[in-house]
């Protein structure tokens, strides 16, 4: 059973960093994309971003520029390196994994952004 574990989240103020992590519990070579998605209180998830087995990436329009998503396969880890964050970022933010045809998540770790 593929495992998927975020960290990294945590209070912060506008305009401040975070990096979250997902380890994955094995190689990461057969995943053909990886992605970081979020869920605000009373609203849909939605993809952050997204990275391909080759290093091609996506992003959502409202943290293009802020955000840049990595994957370190040695380490069977995605990174989200979240640069001068707004409060509208606040929320529950997912690692997803895809590969043949299936998905798998992660738990989710919290990001909150104060004004």
């Amino acid at each position: 059973q593929v495992q998927l574990v975020e960290s990294g989240g945590g209070l912060v103020q506008t305009g401040d960093s975070l990096r979250l992590s997902c380890v994955v519990s094995e190689s990461i070579f057969s995943f053909r994309l990886m992605g970081w998605y979020r869920q605000a209180p009373g609203k849909q998830r939605e993809l952050v971003a997204t990275i391909t087995s080759g290093g091609s990436t996506n992003y959502l329009d409202s943290v293009k520029g802020r955000f840049t998503i990595s994957r370190d396969n040695a380490k069977n880890t995605v990174y989200l390196q979240m640069n001068s964050l707004k409060p509208e970022d606040t929320a529950v933010y997912y690692c997803k994994a895809d590969r043949n045809w299936l998905a798998y998540w992660g738990q989710g770790t919290q990001v909150t952004v104060s004004s």
